[in-house]
C-alpha cells in the first residue's frame, strides 16, 4: 500500500470506530426498576413496576396474531400483579408503620397542631354566623370584621397544613398516602389508554423478500427471543424475592399464633363470637391480657392477609412467567421458519452456480462435437454469447433470491434505466459494440486487425474490452513490439476497424523473385511452383475446405487454394511471382522457406 491508500484506509478506520462508538453510546438505557418510595423498612416490599414497564415494552414487538394475544395476556397479568402489589404494600404499612424521621415528626407535629386550630376556628365560625342571623344592626358591622378575620385565619391555617403535608412527604412520611396516589395514578393510566396493547402491523413478517431480507427478520426474531427470555427471567427473579418475603411473614405469623395459643383461646376461622364477654376494667391483669389479645388478633389477620396477597402475587409472577415462556417458544417457530426458508434459498443459489457450471461444460461439449460442420470464427462466437448468457441468468437468478423480487418492476426498471442511460453511457455503448463484433462481420481472438492505426494480434476479446498485442504493419514481417493496447469495444459503433483474417485466417501471401538472364526463368519457376505446392498442399485442402463451409449458401461457387505462378519480364531478368496461401500467423516461416529455396536455385551454375 502506498501512502495515499494507507491514509485512505486510516481515515475509513477512524470513522468506523466513531459510528460504532455512536451507535454504543446512543443505545437504550437500561431502565431501572420503577419502585414508590419512601417505604424504608425490610419487611414493606417495595413497589415494583418494572414488570408492567416490560410488559407493554415487549407489546410492541408482537407481529403476528398469536404474538398479539400473547402480548395482551402478559400486559393483563403484570397489571394484575401490580394491583396485588400496592394492596400489599398498604396492608404492610398498616401492619407494621415505617419509623418516621425527626424532619417527618415535625411535619406530622405541625399537622396536628393546625388541624386543631382549624377545627377550633370552624367551630368559631359557625358560632359567628348564628350570632350574625340575631344580631342588631348596630351589632353586625363588629360580627362581620370578626367573621372576616376568622375565615382569613382558616385559609392561612389550610395553607399551612397542605404545606405540612408536602414537608410530611419530602422527609418520608405519609407513606400510606404515596401509595394511594401512585395506585390511582396507576389506574387512571390504565383506564385512559385506549387499546390495551400497542402493537405492531399485523402481517410485518410477510412484507420481506430475499435472503437479505431473511437474515434481518431473523436477527430480529433473535433480539426478540432475548427479550423474552431476559424478561422472564426478570419475573421469576421477582417470584423468588416474594417467596423469600413470604417466609418472613410465614414465620411472624406463627409467631403469633402460638403467642395466641399461650394465652388460652385459639383463633376462630369464622370471626369472634357473636355474644362478646363484658370488657375487663382498664388497668386489670385480665384488661392488660385482653389488649394484648386483640393487638395479637389484629397482627394475625394482617399477616394472613400479607400471606395471602404474597402467594396471589407469586402466582401471578409465574403465570406471566409461563406466558413469556411460550411467546418465547412461537418466537422460536418463527425464528426456525426464516432460517428454514434462507437456507432453501442458499440451497437455489447454489443450485444455479452448479448448474451454470455443469451448462457451460456441456454447451462447450456439445460446440466441440460439432466444430467440424461450422466455421471456428462461428463456433468461437457461439461459445461467448451461450457463456454470457448462462453467466447473467446466474447473477439475474442469485440477485432475485439475494434481494427479492421488486414490487414496481416497470418503475423501477424505467428509473434506473434513465440513470444508467446518462451515467454508464460509454460502457452501454461498449457493451452494444460487443455484440457487433460477435456478429458476422466481427473478429475473433487471433484475428489480424487495425483499430484507430494499431495493428496487431486479438489477445482478448470481453464483454467492455479488446486487447490486442501490437505488430508492425501487416505487410512487413510484423514481430510483436512486446506493448498491449486495450480499446473499449465502443469502436465497433463509432468508429471502424480492419480486418486482415479471411475465414480461418488464410492469406493468399505473395513472393517475388527477379532471375537473372543467364539462368532459365522457366526452369525456376518449375522448381519453385514445386516448393510452394509441397510446403501449402495441407493448408490448401484445409482453406478449401473451410472456403466452402463459409460460402456454402452460394451456388456455383469454386474456390481453390492451389498455389499460382506469374511470369513477367523485368528490368535485368525475368521476374516470377508465386500466390500461395498460408495462415496468417505461419506466412512469415512460410515465406523464408520459399526464399531459401530460391536463393538455392539461383546459387546453382546455369545450364549451357
Amino acid at each position: 500500500m502506498n501512502a495515499l491508500q494507507k491514509i485512505c484506509a486510516t481515515v475509513l478506520v477512524l470513522f468506523l470506530a466513531i459510528a460504532l462508538y455512536g451507535r454504543w453510546s446512543t443505545r437504550e438505557p437500561t431502565r431501572p426498576q420503577q419502585t414508590t418510595p419512601g417505604l424504608g423498612t425490610s419487611r414493606v416490599p417495595l413497589i415494583d413496576e418494572s414488570a408492567l414497564r416490560t410488559a407493554q415494552r415487549l407489546a410492541r414487538l408482537a407481529s403476528t396474531p398469536e404474538e398479539q394475544s400473547f402480548a395482551q395476556a402478559a400486559v393483563q397479568a403484570a397489571n394484575h400483579e401490580l394491583d396485588l402489589a400496592f394492596m400489599g404494600a398498604l396492608d404492610d404499612i398498616q401492619a407494621h408503620p415505617p419509623v418516621l424521621s425527626p424532619a417527618a415528626l415535625a411535619a406530622q407535629a405541625r399537622i396536628a397542631a393546625a388541624q386543631r386550630s382549624l377545627e377550633s376556628d370552624t367551630e368559631l365560625l359557625g358560632n359567628l354566623a348564628q350570632r350574625m342571623g340575631k344580631a342588631t344592626e348596630t351589632e353586625k358591622p363588629d360580627l362581620q370584621d370578626q367573621l372576616d378575620l376568622v375565615g382569613s385565619r382558616i385559609e392561612i391555617e389550610k395553607d399551612e397544613i397542605e404545606e405540612a403535608h408536602d414537608d410530611l412527604m419530602a422527609a418520608g412520611g405519609n407513606v400510606h398516602q404515596r401509595i394511594q396516589n401512585a395506585q390511582e395514578e396507576h389506574l387512571a393510566a390504565e383506564r385512559d389508554t385506549s387499546t390495551p396493547v400497542p402493537t405492531a402491523s399485523v402481517g410485518a413478517l410477510s412484507s420481506l423478500h430475499g435472503m437479505v431480507a431473511q437474515g434481518r427478520q431473523w436477527l430480529g426474531l433473535r433480539g426478540k427471543r432475548r427479550a423474552l427470555e431476559e424478561a422472564r427471567l426478570e419475573v421469576a427473579e421477582g417470584a423468588t424475592k416474594l417467596s423469600k418475603q413470604r417466609e418472613e411473614i410465614a414465620s411472624d405469623f406463627a409467631s403469633v399464633q402460638r403467642q395466641l395459643a399461650s394465652l388460652g383461646k385459639p383463633v376462630e376461622a369464622t370471626g369472634p363470637s357473636p355474644v362478646a364477654p363484658p370488657a375487663p376494667a382498664a388497668g386489670t391483669a385480665a384488661g392488660k391480657q385482653s389488649d394484648r389479645r386483640l393487638g395479637l388478633t389484629r397482627q394475625y389477620a394482617l399477616d394472613q392477609r400479607s400471606l395471602m396477597v404474597r402467594d396471589k402475587r407469586i402466582t401471578a409472577r409465574k403465570k406471566l412467567a409461563d406466558i413469556y415462556s411460550d411467546w418465547g417458544g412461537v418466537v422460536a417457530a418463527q425464528q426456525r421458519a426464516v432460517l428454514r426458508e434462507w437456507l432453501a434459498g442458499a440451497a437455489i443459489v447454489v443450485t444455479a452456480l452448479l448448474l451454470l457450471l455443469f451448462a457451460d461444460r456441456s454447451v462447450a461439449r456439445l460446440l466441440g462435437r460439432a466444430v467440424n460442420n461450422i466455421d471456428r470464427r462461428q463456433y468461437a462466437t457461439l461459445r461467448s454469447v451461450v457463456g454470457v448468457a448462462l453467466q447473467v441468468v446466474a447473477v439475474l437468478v442469485i440477485l432475485f433470491m439475494l434481494i427479492g423480487v421488486p414490487g414496481q418492476v416497470g418503475t423501477m426498471l424505467g428509473l434506473a434505466g434513465a440513470g444508467l442511460t446518462v451515467a454508464l453511457k460509454d460502457f452501454i455503448v461498449a457493451f452494444i459494440g460487443w455484440f457487433v463484433l460477435m456478429g458476422k462481420n466481427g473478429i475473433r481472438i487471433g484475428d489480424w486487425v487495425e483499430i484507430n492505426g494499431v495493428t496487431g494480434e486479438v489477445v482478448e476479446l470481453s464483454v467492455f474490452h479488446t486487447v490486442l498485442h501490437e505488430t508492425g504493419n501487416w505487410t512487413d514481417p510484423g514481430h510483436p513490439t512486446g506493448r498491449r493496447v486495450t480499446f473499449t469495444n465502443s469502436f465497433a459503433i463509432e468508429g471502424h476497424y480492419f480486418n486482415f483474417s479471411t475465414t480461418g485466417q488464410w492469406l493468399w501471401d505473395e513472393l517475388r523473385v527477379v532471375v537473372p538472364s543467364a539462368h532459365d526463368p522457366q526452369t525456376v519457376a518449375n522448381a519453385l511452383q514445386k516448393e510452394a505446392t509441397e510446403a501449402t498442399a495441407e493448408n490448401s485442402r484445409k482453406a478449401e475446405q473451410e472456403w466452402q463451409i463459409a460460402s456454402r449458401g452460394t451456388r456455383g461457387t469454386t474456390l481453390s487454394a492451389n498455389p499460382s505462378i506469374a511470369v513477367r519480364p523485368a528490368a535485368g531478368g525475368v521476374e516470377i511471382a508465386v500466390r500461395y496461401v498460408a495462415r496468417a500467423s505461419d506466412r512469415y516461416a512460410l515465406r523464408e522457406r520459399l526464399y531459401q529455396a530460391a536463393v538455392k536455385l539461383l546459387g546453382e551454375k546455369p545450364a549451357a
